[in-house]
């Protein structure tokens, strides 16, 4: 058996001398306690050296990479070759699975494969020749140092700097334009005050002014690049008849200058937004396929880097800026925040306010995954963001028609829609519904006659009860109450009598008179 070790001097391959006393792995060490000891169980086959250290942190990063060097493949073709019978013992399994695919060798890895790489190492000065310790040494640490240093620079980790940064001065910027147009559109604003109520575009609001300076100068300029012709023709017509003050060519000047800065800030945030979607389009696409750019580089910035925000649960990432409002609500015992910096993601946005709290922890769970996946996969592909943003829009879409379900024996069913037919049917005059009569007949049955006569007894039976219950509680009442009522009621029907009586007497005497008077003209 052969043995393949990797030095930060070069490559040494090891002849196996004795494989029997390899199979005792516990008892290994004991064999590498001294050099001698060591050269009974090994004996150097081939030493090829490094001849600088740029070679020698290539050979190193291909190696951490699980990648085949061509110096490594010549070594392997020319010695191991020779011996192609034998097997390989390899310290990395996908670096042996990488030499058996393009060399066909058989190559070996086990417990028992790095117990034998440890006992060498403890023995190496000893086991390679003509290989001062002091020039090992210094080898050693300047691979460490270049090492160390391509992995800063290549790192992934670092890269999300560039991303934390972008994203960062992409929202400086922001505020920077938005307090710059504010400033600029009321500095104009005194010289035209229309011209900020016609044209609510910020960007072409300067490059219009930068282009014309003074409102006089509307009528004879054109300005069909920037504006179309209907707003064009407004903004001259309103030019005309301006109720702006005059202001000097100087504040004119300083104007222009500031819609100049304007511009080309705007400009620079553009280049700089394509910038960062590309940057997230190669470190993390299944992320930025799932949230966007600027979701997922917020994401990044908040967490610190992309390994670290890898490491949080989904139930965290669903809640990434809303730190305060989530301790508050603890604090108060009070309802928690359903999302945080997620809830800007186009998902949560198309969704209704009643399934917002769901598809964004959904989407948050799925989020979780890709990040991971981007973090420490090495496919690049975005795939799996694409299939896990498919699940999320499946998912809205069944809680949105949750209301046109149907009820079924599954009870995932949709509603179905059959095709309309139009049935033409003729219908008849029912006579029966003109009358108002009973349909059954008047003669009742002897059964149905006892029935009710039975029911009319009991109902009479309760009435007379209730009436005996009436009157005991009215007997138990004082009587004397009554009694002087009635006597006022019976002085007041007579005293209105007596009044009354003299009244009509008089009237009859009155009557009799008349009637003997004309008696008397008859006669």
């Amino acid at each position: 058996m052969l043995v393949l070790f990797e030095t930060a001097a070069g490559y040494a391959i090891f002849k196996v001398l004795n494989e029997k006393k390899l199979q005792e792995v516990d008892s290994l060490w004991k064999e590498f306690e001294t050099p001698e000891k060591a050269n009974k169980i090994v004996k150097l086959k081939h030493f090829e050296k490094f001849q600088d250290t740029t070679e020698a942190l290539a050979a190193s990063t291909a190696l951490v990479e699980g990648k085949l060097s061509k110096n490594l493949k010549k070594i392997l073709k020319k010695i191991v070759a020779k011996d192609a019978h034998e097997q390989l013992a390899v310290a990395d399994a996908k670096l042996g699975g990488v030499i058996k695919d393009k060399l066909n060798l058989s190559c070996i890895h086990s417990p028992m494969v790095t117990e034998l790489m440890r006992g060498i190492r403890s023995q190496i000065e000893g086991l390679i020749t003509g290989l001062p310790s002091r020039e090992m040494a210094a080898m050693c640490l300047g691979l460490a140092h270049s090492l160390s240093r391509y992995k800063l620079k290549f790192s992934p980790d670092k890269v999300d700097t560039m991303i934390i940064q972008a994203i960062s001065l992409l929202d400086d910027l922001d505020k920077e334009l938005n307090n710059y147009i504010m400033r600029c559109r009321e500095w104009y604003g005194w010289h035209f005050p229309e011209l900020g109520k016609i044209i609510t575009d910020n960007l072409t609001y300067c490059k219009c002014v930068r282009k014309v300076g003074d409102r006089s100068n509307f009528a004879t300029s054109d300005v069909s690049d920037i504006l179309p012709e209907e707003i064009e023709e407004e903004v001259k017509a309103a030019a005309e008849i301006s109720m702006g003050t005059e202001v000097s060519e100087e504040d004119i000047n300083n104007i222009i200058h500031l819609c100049d800065q304007v511009i080309e800030i705007s400009e620079y945030r553009t280049q700089l937004y394509d910038y960062l979607k590309n940057r997230m389009m190669a470190i993390a696409p299944n992320l930025t396929v799932m949230v966007g750019e600027l979701v997922g580089a917020r994401l990044i910035a908040h967490a610190g880097s992309l390994l670290n925000l890898a490491k949080h649960p989904a139930s965290t990432v669903q809640l990434l800026g809303a730190e305060k409002a989530l301790f508050r609500a603890l604090k108060t015992k009070r309802d928690t925040p359903k999302f945080g910096l997620i809830y800007h993601a186009s998902l949560v946005g198309q969704t209704n306010t009643k399934n917002k709290g769901k598809i964004s922890r959904m989407l948050a769970a799925k989020t979780a995954l890709t990040i991971r996946y981007d973090a420490l996969g090495e496919d690049t592909s975005a795939e799996m963001g694409a299939e896990n943003r498919l699940k999320v829009e499946t998912r809205m879409r069944l809680l949105e028609e949750r209301g046109i379900r149907r009820i079924s024996g599954t009870g995932k069913a949709l509603a179905r829609t059959d095709k309309y037919q139009n049935k033409s049917e003729v219908k008849v005059f029912d006579p029966s519904g003109d009358s108002t009569l009973p349909a059954a007949s008047k003669k009742r049955k002897i059964q149905e006659v006892d029935e009710q006569d039975t029911g009319i007894a009991v109902k009479a039976k309760k009435f007379k009860a209730e009436m005996k219950e009436e009157t005991a509680v009215e007997d138990n009442e004082p009587v004397k109450k009554k009694k002087k009522k009635k006597d006022k009621e019976k002085q007041a029907e007579e005293e209105v009598l007596s009044e009354e009586s003299p009244i009509i007497e008089n009237a009859e005497k009155k009557k009799k008179k008349k009637k003997k008077t004309k008696d008397e003209d008859e006669v």
